[in-house]
């Protein structure tokens, strides 16, 4: 790996970490000397473009008792390696990508170690570990046919992953999201997503067992254009995005009672929802939604990446506005950010606007000299209540970053381990980038002592009742 090169060094002199940046690459070269470190323009999806460094080369791969040399691409934003690599396969002509769990139809990679990144405990040789060892039990690449003939097992499984209509073509996937739930806040949600106009389809399942029920027969009386109202699961079959919005809440007294409630009505659906649409992101917005989000990760079996909460959306929006609008008159834009629990122990931060979508923001602590500004706007943020509108908006907006591959960053309730020295399998809201493989968490931050002591309390109130549900 050349370090050395006039066009590296030029990329690498404008990286806001270099010193570490450097380090890093020099422990990714003793594992890896293949690997090739090259300067290259990198075109965001927005189509922004930025000179950003490169490692470019072949992991070994061991599937069926041969070994294969499987191509990839690491882009490092300028904030490496405090935010993670944007991987990609690297195909040769006579490849295919093979769409699966870890790899989307574009050979973008995603794995757990990219959405849990928290240098230094995070690193690319951990990460090309990863790769290697999830590619072995599901392989990425496949052979392209050929009059020659290729191996049968490449080309049956490439074959499989087709989906072909009479004519032999293969057919576009219809945009389809289904709201479980059909209470104030389902038709909240049905109608704001419907107002986004980014889906094709949109299905409302109105369960028995949910307690929250509503204007299902309006909806079906003043019929929708795009919209099906249905009482059975299977309609939410082939969903890009499941909404659960749905509560069993109980007569029983205790908060432990009423909660195990809504965790027996999940353990009826989640798994299923997740058997009929594999590929969806569960966006959870039951109450509680910290311990909610984390009961459907668990009984949905997917990916971390998969599964979120509303959670602290529009709580983060609203003071964005209220500090940029109300507070600072002519703004050139500040954005803040509320994390944690969706409680009275809610943290804000801050971060620094981005020029680029894809370009990750650092965090930043509340200082003493923001403190004055950031807790007027938190205590005018109190008086705003949560109407079902008004989360049904912010489940619209979510919805609408994950279609359109936005890779907006939205504070959402996630799998918070390892996250700022979190040790626990716990769900807190925290900013994400959103896109239409999943979430992406951004990397954690130290806090002050105060919001620290905030986060470990709920931290430790989240593991105490988990320990007590019965799942």
């Amino acid at each position: 790996m050349d370090l050395n090169s006039e066009s590296v060094k030029k990329v690498l002199s404008k990286y806001k970490f270099r010193d570490v940046a450097i380090e890093e690459l020099q422990k990714v070269s003793r594992l890896h000397p293949d690997m090739k470190l090259i300067s290259g323009t990198y075109t965001s999806s927005d189509r922004l473009q930025k000179d950003l460094l490169k490692l470019v080369g072949n992991i070994p791969v061991r599937y069926q008792g041969r070994l294969y040399n499987l191509p990839i691409l690491l882009w490092l934003l300028d904030s490496f390696p405090f935010t993670p690599p944007i991987c990609f396969l690297s195909p040769t002509s006579s490849m295919v990508i093979r769409e699966g769990k870890h790899v989307d139809s574009k050979g973008r990679i995603h794995l757990p170690g990219l959405h849990n990144w928290d240098h230094p405990k995070s690193s690319v040789n951990g990460l090309l570990a990863e790769m290697i060892a999830k590619f072995e039990e599901e392989p990425p690449l496949g052979t392209k046919s050929s009059a020659q003939g290729d191996n049968p097992n490449n080309l049956l499984a490439y074959v499989s992953n087709l989906t072909l209509n009479e004519g032999g073509h293969r057919l576009d996937q219809e945009v389809k999201v289904s709201v479980i739930g059909g209470g104030d806040l389902g038709i909240a949600a049905v109608l704001s997503i419907m107002a986004k106009g980014c889906v094709d389809k949109l299905v409302l399942i109105d369960i028995p067992e949910s307690s929250t029920k509503g204007g299902t027969t309006d909806l079906e009386i003043f019929s929708l254009p795009k919209v099906e109202v249905s009482k059975d699961l299977s309609a939410s079959a082939g969903s890009k995005v499941v909404v659960i919005t749905a509560n069993a809440w109980s007569d029983e007294q205790s908060y432990l009672s009423v909660v195990q409630t809504n965790v027996d009505m999940y353990g009826g659906i989640i798994p299923r929802l997740a058997q009929l649409s594999p590929k969806a992101m569960l966006l959870i917005a039951s109450q509680p939604v910290d311990i909610m989000t984390h009961v459907a990760w668990r009984q949905s079996h997917l990916l971390p990446t998969q599964v979120i909460g509303v959670g602290c959306n529009l709580d983060s929006e609203r003071l964005s506005h209220i500090i940029n609008i109300s507070l600072v008159a002519n703004s050139t834009g500040k954005q803040a950010w509320v994390i944690g629990e969706l409680s009275e122990n809610k943290v804000a931060l801050w971060g620094n606007m981005g020029p680029g979508t894809d370009q990750l923001q650092a965090l930043t602590p509340v200082s003493n000299s923001t403190k004055p500004l950031m807790d007027r706007a938190l205590e005018m943020l109190k008086g705003r209540g949560q109407r079902s509108w008004s989360v049904g908006l912010s489940i619209a907006d979510i919805i609408h970053s994950i279609i359109t591959d936005k890779k907006k960053i939205h504070s959402v309730t996630t799998l918070a381990e390892g996250w700022g020295g979190i040790g626990s399998k716990v769900f807190l809201s925290l900013p994400c980038i959103l896109g239409e493989n999943g979430s992406t968490r951004l990397p954690g931050v130290a806090l002050g002592s105060e919001d620290e002591m905030k986060l470990r309390e709920s931290v430790a109130c989240q593991v105490n009742l988990f320990m007590q549900l019965r799942l």
